[in-house]
C-alpha cells in the first residue's frame, strides 16, 4: 500500500499542463451566426450575409476580460454550423462570405492580435461537428477536411496556450454521424503548437462534469487514467447534448482521487480540472438575457470554487451583434475584479514568523511565507501528519487563508486551519484538498495566531504557500 500511496504522490503535471493551471481564469468568448440568429445551435443551413457586426472590437473584448482579472481567451473559430470565423480556404461557409469587412476580414486574427496587445493569451475551440460540411458523415474524408482547417488555425495566428474540443457529435448534412479520428487531431496539434493544452475532450485539461459552474469540495489533479482515455471521448461523441453526458460521465460530489481509488486503480495520471460556465444563462448573445448577467456574489461563489479548489475557472463572455461585450457583462467583470484586486492585495503573513512541527534538511518553513511558487517546505520522507503555526507579529482582523501545495504534484487529503483567543485554538475550517490553490473563507476573526494542520497526506506534504487577507466588504 505505501508502495502505491508514493506513486500517486509522485506524479507531475506536464509545462502545458502547469501553464494553463497557473492561469487560473480566462475567458470564452462564444461568436458567430448564432449571434445573428438568436440561437443558441445553428443548423448549418444560415446565410453567411446574417453575419455582419458592424463595430466589432476585439480590443474591447479583450479590456473585458483584463478589468475581471482573466489571463486568456478562447474563441469559437467554428461552432457546430460549420461557419468560420476565419477565411478558410476549405470552405465558402465563413466571414469571407459575408459582408463584414467587406469580405475580407478574418475574426480569428483580430482577436489573436487583440489578446497579444493585452498581454493575455489565446486559444481556440474549433467543433469537430460540423452542419454544414458534405463530407461530414464520410469519415475519412472529413477527417481530413477537419484536420486541413486545424492546420489552418494552427499554423496562422501565433501562439496558443489551448485548443478546446467538446464531443458534440450529431448528423451531418447526410444524415450520418462521423468517427473523428483523435489521435490524428492531437498528433497535428503536438506537431505545430506543441505548448498548447488539448482541453476537455484531450488529453490535458479535464472537464468538471457540468456546465453550472458547480464545482467539487475534492478536486484532484491525479486521477485515474481510465478518465482520459478514448471511452470518454466517445461516450459523449454519441451525445448532442452536453447536459446528459454531464449526468453520465460525473458528478460534483464523485471524489476522482480519493485514497481508494489510487489503491484500486491501475494507472494514475495528472489530469487536472477547468470549471466552465456562462456569465448568462446562454453561451451566445441573446437580447432576452440582458437582465440575467449573473449577479456578482454567485461569480465570486465559483471563483471560489473553481480556482480557489484546485481547478481554473473558465467564464464565457457572448459579443452581441454589434461586435461587443455588452454594458451589463462589462460591468459585472469589472466589479469582479476590482472584488478580487482589493481582496488578493495585502498579504497579511508576508512578513509573518513561521515554525513547523518537522522539517526535512534542506527545506524550510519560510519558504512558505516567501512568495515563490517554486520554492516549499516539506517534512521527512513518509510524514503524514505535521502542524504549522503562524505569528502575525501582532493581532490582525483576517477572513481569508489562501493554501497551495507545490505545483509540481498534489498530496494534501484533509487539514484544518484554527486562531488562537484568549490562548486557546479555535476552529476556522477544515477541508480535503489542496492543490495548487485552496481558497479558505470564512467569518472575518482576529488573532496574532494561526495554527495549519495536515491531518492526512500522500507520502509527505509539500507546500509552497501561507497566505492570509482581509477582503472588502
Amino acid at each position: 500500500m505505501q508502495n502505491r500511496i508514493e506513486y500517486a504522490a509522485r506524479i507531475q503535471p506536464t509545462q502545458r499542463q502547469l501553464a494553463v493551471q497557473d492561469m487560473e481564469f480566462y475567458a470564452f468568448i462564444h461568436f458567430t451566426v448564432n449571434t445573428f440568429t438568436d440561437m443558441e445551435w445553428g443548423t448549418g443551413k444560415e446565410d453567411p450575409a446574417l453575419f455582419n457586426p458592424t463595430e466589432l472590437d476585439a480590443d474591447q473584448w479583450v479590456e473585458a476580460c483584463v478589468s475581471a482579472g482573466m489571463r486568456g481567451l478562447i474563441l469559437t473559430c467554428k461552432h457546430h454550423d460549420g461557419f468560420c470565423l476565419w477565411p478558410s480556404r476549405y470552405t465558402e461557409h465563413s466571414v469571407k462570405s459575408s459582408p463584414w469587412r467587406g469580405g475580407e476580414g478574418d475574426v480569428v486574427r483580430e482577436v489573436a492580435e487583440a489578446c497579444r496587445r493585452g498581454g493575455i493569451k489565446f486559444g481556440i475551440y474549433v467543433s469537430p461537428w460540423d452542419r454544414h460540411e458534405p463530407t461530414y458523415g464520410d469519415s475519412p474524408r472529413y477527417n481530413q477536411f477537419f484536420l486541413n482547417q486545424l492546420r489552418e488555425l494552427l499554423t496562422g495566428y501565433g501562439e496558443l496556450f489551448c485548443v478546446w474540443f467538446d464531443g458534440a457529435c450529431g448528423e451531418g448534412p447526410n444524415g450520418k454521424r462521423q468517427e473523428y479520428d483523435w489521435e490524428a487531431y492531437y498528433a497535428l496539434i503536438r506537431e505545430l503548437q506543441p505548448g498548447a493544452a488539448i482541453s476537455v475532450c484531450g488529453p490535458d485539461i479535464r472537464w468538471c462534469g457540468n456546465e453550472a459552474g458547480h464545482c467539487r469540495e475534492s478536486e484532484w489533479s491525479v486521477v485515474p487514467a481510465s478518465l482520459r482515455e478514448n471511452e470518454a471521448i466517445q461516450e459523449k461523441s454519441q451525445k448532442t447534448d452536453d447536459r446528459e453526458f454531464a449526468r453520465h460521465y460525473s458528478s460534483s460530489e464523485e471524489d476522482l482521487g480519493s485514497r481508494s481509488v489510487i489503491l484500486s486503480e491501475r494507472e494514475l495520471v495528472w489530469y487536472p480540472a477547468e470549471v466552465n460556465t456562462s456569465i448568462r444563462p446562454g453561451w451566445f448573445y441573446h437580447a432576452s438575457e440582458d437582465d440575467k448577467v449573473r449577479p456578482l456574489a454567485e461569480l465570486l461563489h465559483i471563483y471560489y470554487g473553481s480556482v480557489g479548489g484546485n481547478a481554473t475557472f473558465l467564464l464565457n463572455i457572448p459579443p452581441d451583434p454589434r461586435g461587443l461585450i455588452h454594458e451589463n457583462d462589462r460591468q459585472r467583470l469589472r466589479e469582479l475584479g476590482e472584488v478580487l484586486r482589493a481582496t488578493f492585495k495585502t498579504n497579511l503573513a508576508a512578513q509573518a514568523h513561521i515554525a513547523a512541527s518537522e522539517t526535512m534538511p534542506g527545506s524550510d518553513a519560510a519558504n512558505m511565507l516567501d512568495g515563490d511558487k517554486d520554492t516549499y517546505w516539506c517534512p521527512e520522507e513518509g510524514t503524514e501528519y505535521a502542524v504549522i503555526e503562524v505569528d502575525l507579529g501582532s493581532e490582525q482582523e483576517f477572513d481569508h487563508i489562501v493554501l497551495a501545495e507545490h505545483r509540481y504534484g498534489q498530496r494534501v487529503e484533509r487539514y484544518e486551519l484554527e486562531y488562537r483567543e484568549d490562548g486557546a485554538w479555535k476552529p476556522i475550517c477544515r477541508g480535503t484538498v489542496i492543490g495548487r490553490k485552496r481558497i479558505c473563507k470564512f467569518p472575518a476573526v482576529r488573532s496574532r495566531y494561526i495554527r495549519f494542520t495536515i491531518l492526512e497526506s500522500r507520502w509527505c506534504p509539500n507546500i509552497s504557500a501561507i497566505e492570509v487577507y482581509r477582503g472588502v466588504d
